[in-house]
């Protein structure tokens, strides 16, 4: 079904490089002591994270301490708050959007959902082995293989969610959305794409929220709670948070703790720390 290639094994050795650094932060290793954990030269393995990134993995780690992602939540906020005092749509400039999105509830789709043609692969991103599934009223799903999952199992997730739907391999089609995501286009600028979900009233709210936040920043469950006019809500934020099924297009991963802790993730935290990361990068975030 899917051949592992040296996209999914350079992302390893990033996600591997990523978590000694942060375990060793306090003694701040030399390149030479994290190449040799990844088992490459350090010539080739500043290559790969600067290919990867586009900056030093010292430089790349201080995106991801507590004082910086304290610093960036500050941001964030003024941002947002500065939108809605603007009254500027969601689809602003100030947010950037590159999403829309079409929700039916669960009770919609039992109802019709039956039949649904859901076309499906599997590709290399820049944060390992994804599995990707497109309607022809959107991209329905997009989640990554936890190291300890095959593609098989990560597909039945996929059709236990959509279990009315009729499913057909076309890595074609799927090929294109990854190439509108994390193509060699600006990442500042991706492609428009449409997302069909399913999820509560309550859920599509907070996944709208989360569409409004900009790549490379950081907001906290209250926050995305206030967006919402729901203060009280956090609980349920997290949940519907964790209940996300298209990752990366629906930026969960961009919600952190309040005191400046990344958290878990649904797809791993180690994932979550380089999605962060990355994207500060790619958006020329700076300390």
């Amino acid at each position: 079904m899917m051949v592992i290639n040296e996209t999914n094994i350079n992302y390893k050795r990033i996600e591997q490089a990523i978590q000694y650094l942060e375990q060793n932060v306090h003694r701040q290793p030399e390149l030479d002591d994290v190449a040799e954990k990844v088992h490459l030269s350090p010539f080739h393995f500043q290559r790969l994270f600067t290919d990867w990134v586009g900056i030093s993995p010292k430089r790349f780690l201080q995106f991801l301490t507590v004082d910086f992602l304290k610093q960036k939540l500050g941001e964030s906020r003024n941002l947002v708050e500065a939108a809605d005092a603007a009254g500027l749509s969601s689809q602003s400039r100030v947010y950037d959007l590159f999403t829309t999105l079409e929700a039916v509830t669960p009770q919609e789709y039992k109802l019709s959902g039956s039949g649904i043609a859901v076309e499906y692969g599997f590709h290399e991103t820049p944060f390992g082995t994804a599995l990707v599934g497109v309607t022809d009223r959107g991209v329905c799903w997009l989640s990554f293989l936890p190291n300890d999952a095959t593609p098989s199992q990560e597909l039945e997730q996929m059709k236990e969610h959509w279990h009315q739907s009729i499913f057909r391999q076309n890595q074609a089609r799927t090929q294109a959305v990854i190439e509108s995501v994390f193509g060699s286009h600006d990442p500042t600028q991706p492609k428009k794409l449409h997302l069909f979900v399913k999820g509560t009233n309550f859920q599509v709210k907070v996944w709208e929220a989360l569409l409004r936040l900009p790549m490379g920043s950081v907001t906290t469950y209250q926050g995305i709670a206030e967006q919402i006019h729901n203060p009280k809500a956090m609980q349920a934020v997290g949940s519907a948070v964790g209940s996300n099924h298209i990752a990366y297009l629906i930026p969960c991963h961009r919600v952190i703790r309040k005191d400046g802790i990344l958290g878990e993730y649904r797809w791993s935290a180690p994932r979550k720390k380089s999605i962060i990361g990355w994207e500060m990068a790619k958006a020329g975030v700076r300390g």
